[in-house]
């Protein structure tokens, strides 16, 4: 028996959109429409043999199962919207959208058509983050006391060839700053160590960049647990940095995504455990186990792993430190 494809609708021809395009390809899946706008800052060179629509409509008229939402953060929720009424399971790039404005018509829409959505937070399939999960559940640390995620990398090293200030994560009306585009350790912190109560943060613009969004951040959570954690995210750091310490009442665990390894520390031992990634972990390795997941999940074989309300809450979290930044004050999550 064969392998079972979808036709399936990719919005938005970015650097994460073609690479999600890739690997659909490699999957197997020929079956693709692409909708865009034409506004993207990378050349043309991956739409040998597509379908292309320029109009949302004409595109969802090829009825499409799936929708693969890959457009700028601030023009997410349209797509998705219309996606969802034409009955479309969702791939939802992070994050799910610039503002909580129009989520809860989302959710609703999702549950009254039983659709599967699927939230991009890759690191969720990192082999190291998971890891770390099941250490964390197992209680080989004890109860958690603090965490820090370390993610700085300068921003015009991204996509060589690309006009930086062009890009979205540059740019205020497209959702871009390291709150909204480097959000994913608010969800792999939430995901490790539960909710998140309040939130405090400091931002700047300090990169000599030339942006108008925020470019350095630092902030601080803490869980409903208890435990506190710290986030720094930039666009300035050069080599790029993004590491991960959760400290235990009796250990300590550290990733480090430059090499995937995991470190884990517990007093009752005598020597540090070394977790290397699988020999033949790269990075799309991620994205392709994301993908195959969400294909799984519309063929109604795996439920998904981030869901709707995941990325919901991540945007929460991102949200409550802008506001903290401008307040200058404490944020409880759920204020709202």
């Amino acid at each position: 028996m064969g392998q079972q494809t979808f036709n399936i609708l990719i919005a938005g021809l970015g650097s994460i959109g073609r690479r999600h395009l890739r690997n659909l390809r490699l999957l197997g899946h020929k079956d693709l429409v692409l909708y865009r706008t034409g506004h993207s800052t990378l050349p043309d060179d991956d739409q040998v043999n597509m379908l292309i629509e320029n109009d949302l409509a004409a595109a969802l008229d090829q009825r499409p199962q799936a929708t693969v939402i890959a457009n700028p953060t601030a023009l997410h929720l349209p797509v998705a919207l219309a996606a969802a009424r034409a009955g479309c399971h969702l791939f939802i790039e992070k994050p799910v959208s610039h503002a909580m404005e129009g989520l809860d018509q989302l959710a609703a829409i999702v549950r009254s058509q039983k659709l599967r959505v699927l939230v991009g937070f890759q690191f969720r399939f990192h082999p190291g983050l998971c890891v770390i999960k099941r250490l964390i559940d197992d209680g080989a640390i004890g109860p958690i006391v603090c965490a820090h995620s370390h993610w700085g990398e300068y921003l015009p090293d991204w996509h060589p060839g690309e006009d930086y200030q062009q890009s979205y994560s540059a740019r205020a009306e497209l959702g871009g700053g390291v709150l909204l585009t480097l959000c994913h350790p608010f969800d792999y912190l939430r995901w490790l160590l539960g909710e998140v109560r309040s939130v405090t943060a400091v931002t700047g613009q300090l990169s000599g960049l030339n942006l108008d969004v925020e470019d350095t951040a630092d902030i601080v959570l803490q869980f409903e647990s208890g435990a506190i954690g710290s986030v720094h995210l930039d666009y300035i750091q050069r080599p790029a940095s993004h590491w991960l310490q959760i400290t235990g009442q009796t250990g300590t665990i550290h990733w480090d995504n430059m090499d995937g390894v995991v470190r884990c520390y517990r007093v009752d031992h005598k020597e540090e455990d070394i977790i290397p990634p699988p020999a033949d972990f790269e990075r799309n390795t991620m994205f392709m186990t994301e993908m195959r997941h969400f294909l799984d999940c519309i063929a109604g074989r795996a439920e998904p792993a981030i869901t709707l309300d995941d990325g919901i809450q991540a945007l929460r979290i991102a949200l409550a430190a802008k506001r903290s930044a401008v307040e200058e004050r404490l944020i409880k999550v759920y204020d709202d």
